[in-house]
């Protein structure tokens, strides 16, 4: 541990649900460790939360045995005093630092956090040759025996036995550790993007423009600008309780736009004057309101069940001279290691970004001898080659587990498979990168727009309405979003998956961007695309998982822009205040 000097506080936490802004932590336990590796502090308690503990299948902790143990509250001051000067440590951290922030904020005292270390987020970058990334696996992994899973007091234990493994294998590599910053909520400041008042999702399918005398239906999307007779916000519940579905912006896609001022020039207005948009004022619209036509569900329009696609085995697929190989292209200009990286994907191999305890080979360009990984490249032993080995390299035995990942080329897709509901897709870029890169997510409709702006997830409003999905900073080159298939409301039809540069920078300069999907944020990747196509875009949609039927895709896409965020929300619906 004396490779990375710092004091850490190992947390874990045991709740009664999902959600920190609505459920609480039933058991919490800590462990304080120098650099030196010695144990400096623990503290351990069970605690009374007020509510019914979930599910006790899972974590043991009844009622009965939660009852007369101390609030919250109680403890905060103790574990605030652990915390205070010291980096948090927890497997898959964003979690327990959830809740704990919004346990602290119940007791009225700020959470003693600046900096946190995920081990799940460190063990993907080291990328061990374990099954998943699961904490008990990657305990096994380490020679830590966990003793029962889900107590508080014992993960913390065997937390304790990973970090030291992780910390030693990842001073073998000479990697950075994914240290996430963690200002004080209050003092945010790069929410320009406001989260939106909530909005009941609109049932029904979109089923065109208000016909001039027509009547209005349900699905129509509209907009509402300038003063109102009626509050805004009685006019937005009566339409959408009759199954309008009321919007924040003004697209192609909107049926109609109410206002009192015929010659306004509001932003709404202009866009609706240059897309065609029917315009009513409030009295027609409220006289429309009594008489509002059936419309067609989203139920309705699914396609009836079929049988699950088949994935294939990977002994089944066809292998190919990398197929099971993570290929490190070091030096060259970007459209040079570009090419090369392709050429890897073509072969089967997956071309990786960040040098890992996966990566089998090394394509070294000019200029790539200079490059700072290279003395851990020569204490590993690995493979270098230049550009000519990729005409013809020999295949070689590899790790099953990386032979079992589906590589996907720019714009490849592959089937997930039914037996997951929960997905989570992760994106990876060069560690050395010091611009800030943002990982967002659109939730779409048919239109290819979003039905509210609350489907739009970003580092201002990090999960969607119900959590269907969720952004997580595990790092400053790696964040991850994750899908609830099973609950995404029936209007949504793909989840598309971008990244924006905040600033100047490009992903010419970037570089290559991998992402990986996995049935849960601690399994095993079920496909990797990289994807560095990018030149002077400061936008670039990365994936999108959609709708085939009743079940799902996962496309790579690699599609870039030169506009920021902003336009990139705008062009999907959002309301961007910029």
């Amino acid at each position: 541990m004396l490779g990375y000097p710092s004091d850490w506080a190992l947390v874990d936490v045991e709740t009664s649900g999902f959600r920190p802004a609505e459920d609480r932590v039933l058991a919490v336990a800590l462990l304080t460790i120098n650099s030196e590796g010695e144990v400096t502090g623990e503290f351990s308690s069970l605690l009374n939360p007020g509510c019914d503990p979930g599910p006790v299948h899972v974590h043991g902790l009844t009622a009965e045995r939660l009852a007369g143990s101390p609030r919250f509250e109680q403890i905060a001051a103790r574990i605030a005093a652990l915390l205070q000067g010291r980096v948090m440590v927890a497997h898959n951290a964003r979690f327990d630092y959830d809740f704990l922030a919004h346990e602290f904020v119940r007791a009225g005292l700020p959470l003693p956090v600046e900096k946190r270390l995920c081990t799940l987020a460190l063990n993907r970058r080291l990328s061990p040759p374990t099954p998943n990334m699961r904490l008990g696996t990657l305990a096994a992994h380490y020679g830590i025996v966990q003793r029962k899973a889900h107590d508080a007091e014992d993960d913390t234990r065997v937390l304790a036995g990973v970090l030291r493994g992780s910390l030693t294998a990842a001073a073998r590599l000479g990697l950075s550790l994914p240290l996430v910053a963690c200002p004080p909520r209050h003092t945010t400041t790069r929410n320009r993007y406001p989260a939106r008042m909530p909005k009941v999702p609109c049932a029904y399918r979109n089923p065109g423009r208000l016909a001039p005398g027509g009547p209005l239906v349900q699905g129509m999307k509209v907009a509402i600008t300038g003063d109102t007779r009626t509050p805004r916000t009685e006019l937005a519940a009566k339409a959408s309780a009759a199954g309008l579905n009321m919007m924040s912006t003004v697209s192609r896609y909107t049926s109609a736009l109410v206002t009192n001022d015929p010659k306004t020039s509001s932003a709404k207005g202009q866009r609706a004057a240059a897309e065609g948009v029917p315009v009513i004022d409030e009295p027609t619209f409220m006289r429309l309101l009594q008489d509002v036509r059936s419309g067609v569900p989203h139920e309705l329009e699914r396609p009836p069940p079929a049988a699950a696609p088949k994935q294939p085995e990977p002994s089944a697929r066809p292998a190919k001279a990398l197929t099971g190989r993570r290929v490190l292209v070091l030096g060259g200009t970007h459209p040079q290691a570009a090419s090369i990286r392709n050429r890897v994907t073509e072969l089967g191999g997956s071309a990786a970004v960040n040098l890992s305890s996966s990566v089998t080979d090394i394509v070294m360009l000019p200029g790539g001898e200079r490059d700072r990984r290279m003395p851990r490249v020569r204490s590993l032993d690995l493979p270098v080659h230049d550009e000519g080995w990729l005409r013809a390299p020999k295949p070689r035995t590899v790790a099953p587990e990386e032979a079992a990942i589906l590589v996907l080329p720019r714009g490849g897709a592959a089937d997930l498979p039914p037996t997951s509901r929960t997905w989570a897709v992760t994106a990876t870029w060069e560690h050395r990168v010091t611009c800030d890169i943002d990982l967002v997510a659109f939730a779409l409709d048919g239109d290819e727009q979003v039905s509210r702006d609350e489907d739009f997830v970003f580092y201002g409003a990090t999960e969607a309405p119900g959590g269907t999905i969720t952004l997580s900073a595990d790092g400053p080159a790696e964040q991850s979003i994750t899908i609830d298939t099973a609950h995404l409301p029936p209007a949504v039809h793909r989840v598309v998956i971008a990244a924006a540069i905040d600033g100047t920078a490009t992903f010419g300069t970037v570089g290559a961007v991998e992402i990986g999907v996995a049935p849960g944020s601690s399994e095993a990747p079920l496909a990797r695309a990289t994807l560095d196509a990018g030149t002077t875009e400061r936008t670039m949609l990365l994936a999108e998982v959609y709708r085939r039927g009743p079940f799902w895709r996962l496309r790579a896409l690699g599609q870039g822009y030169d506009h920021g965020l902003d336009e990139l929300a705008r062009g999907y619906g959002v309301d961007v205040d910029d």
